[in-house]
């Protein structure tokens, strides 16, 4: 290599956060869904924040976060793996596998809801609504 060609600098956390503005909040993620998804979580979270007893509502508010799960693991991880254009048995694979987490995760999502108090409740409703922003 010519003594006169500079290589680029490595790319490093602190050289990206040299160059990135400080955000007003911590960075996050969220995906696209349908109308009649955010309808359906608009109606689940009034209900749940404005009920008296709040988890009179956890079985809704568990069957809302599963589907938000499903969606976004979808979008996140299936429609990026069809964007690659990958085999037919790979994407299959991926679904499958996807399903078994979904599954599991089920389980958990349904037994840790299910165990919250009103104001747990309340804060997982907020989450949403913040990630909804």
């Amino acid at each position: 290599m010519p003594a006169s060609a500079k290589r680029p600098a490595p790319v490093t956390a602190k050289r990206v956060a040299k160059k990135a503005v400080e955000p007003v909040s911590k960075p996050f993620m969220r995906f696209h869904h349908s109308h009649e998804l955010r309808v359906k979580t608009l109606e689940v979270l009034v209900t749940v924040e404005d009920a008296e007893k709040p988890t009179a509502y956890s079985g809704a508010l568990t069957e809302l976060v599963l589907e938000l799960t499903d969606h976004g693991m979808d979008q996140y991880f299936l429609q990026s793996l069809k964007a690659t254009k990958a085999n037919f048995v790979v994407q299959q694979s991926a679904a499958l596998g996807l399903a078994g987490v979904q599954k599991v995760m089920g389980t958990v999502i349904r037994n840790i809801l299910g165990r919250m108090d009103d104001r747990q409740l309340l804060v997982v409703c907020g989450s949403i609504r913040k990630f909804m922003a």
